[in-house]
């Protein structure tokens, strides 16, 4: 009997790490298949009109993973639970909401119509850095010197990415001044923008159920992002948004990325340490990159290369120190609850 009770927690483990790591592959990817489909609607257009635009894969992305998160989470969802949620908690997961789930993700999806898929993984890792600073300086969180050298590391490396590419293009157009991309920009807002979520999550959110916290969140995200654009573009903007061509394609998107993709986050969470989980997520970039050369055909550029490799390190040395700092901890022997981790392996499709 014993033995079998082993042999079912070793398939149980190694059936959650799998989990963890194909939902980091499916994340990864999500930039990279995002792009794709935006021009593969640009080669069916509609009355003149890419179907699959940005605003529409967002918008209809995040109805998509809205109903999934209330199959998943509808027990939590009762006027009990309800309740409990002061009105401190719901201003502040308001906040969160607007920032993480409209905010970022716009700025984001923008980023990817202005600049290579590459350029949005790496300089998106600015999100780390900030929250790690963030942390320090207004949470007073403990973190010992690698995680503060690999997160400087890190930093030095996005600052290097954008700075030998703007070097780059103005010595090809002959400019004796550096402009940084609006693609660049938006990337480096949206990573700002998340930071100051997961910060407003870590003091204000923690007992608030994860449930109540998604739902609420992609909905409230949802609105604000239709209400931004109705008054920006107009309604027309949104004409083609029940095409069948757009919908066909963003079920499968939904399926794979959004369901299946965060089905398999949860699934590896349920038995995986932090220092699991976290070095599955270092990971992200790399799978990014992969999949921006398998998908699209990108081929990173000098810059890319040097600026990632200097931030791959950073991220190495941030995971010693997480290492280090889970040996002493009990929760390396314990599960890790999706509220501590769910932001850290970058964006996930929505």
């Amino acid at each position: 009997m014993q033995m079998l009770s082993t042999i079912f927690n070793f398939i149980n483990r190694n059936i959650s790490k799998f989990s963890l790591w194909l939902a980091i592959l499916i994340f990864g990817a999500a930039n990279a298949i995002t792009r794709k489909l935006t021009e593969l609607g640009s080669q069916n257009l509609i009355n003149g009109v890419n179907p699959i635009s940005f605003c529409n894969v967002l918008f209809v992305g995040n109805i998509c993973a809205l109903v999934m998160l209330i199959l998943l989470y509808h027990r939590q969802l009762n006027i009990s639970n309800l309740k409990q949620v002061s009105w401190q908690n719901w201003i502040s997961l308001s906040a969160a909401a607007i920032l993480s789930g409209a905010l970022a993700p716009s700025l984001i999806f923008s980023a990817l119509s202005h600049t290579m898929v590459t350029n949005v993984i790496l300089i998106g890792r600015l999100e780390t850095p900030l929250t790690l600073a963030l942390s320090f300086l207004l949470l007073k969180e403990e973190v010992n010197l690698w995680i503060i050298f690999g997160a400087i590391v890190s930093l030095i490396g996005v600052a290097l990415t954008i700075f030998l590419q703007s070097l780059w293009e103005n010595m090809m157009s002959s400019s004796v001044f550096l402009t940084v991309g609006i693609g660049e920009i938006m990337v480096a807002g949206g990573a700002i923008a998340i930071a100051l979520a997961t910060i407003i999550s870590k003091t204000r959110l923690q007992q608030v159920p994860l449930g109540i916290f998604s739902v609420f969140r992609t909905t409230l995200a949802t609105v604000v992002f239709f209400c931004i654009v109705l008054y920006v573009y107009g309604s027309q903007h949104f004409v083609d948004v029940f095409s069948p061509f757009l919908w066909q394609w963003m079920l499968i998107y939904s399926a794979v990325i959004v369901v299946f993709g965060q089905l398999c986050w949860l699934t590896g969470l349920k038995n995986s340490s932090t220092s699991e989980v976290s070095l599955a997520s270092s990971f992200t970039p790399i799978a990014g990159i992969l999949a921006a050369y398998v998908f699209l055909g990108e081929v990173p550029t000098a810059a890319q290369y040097i600026g990632g490799t200097i931030i791959l390190f950073g991220i190495f040395l941030s995971q010693i120190g997480i290492w280090r700092q889970t040996a002493s901890s009990m929760i390396a022997n314990r599960g890790i609850s999706a509220e501590k981790i769910d932001d850290h392996c970058g964006f996930k499709g929505v």
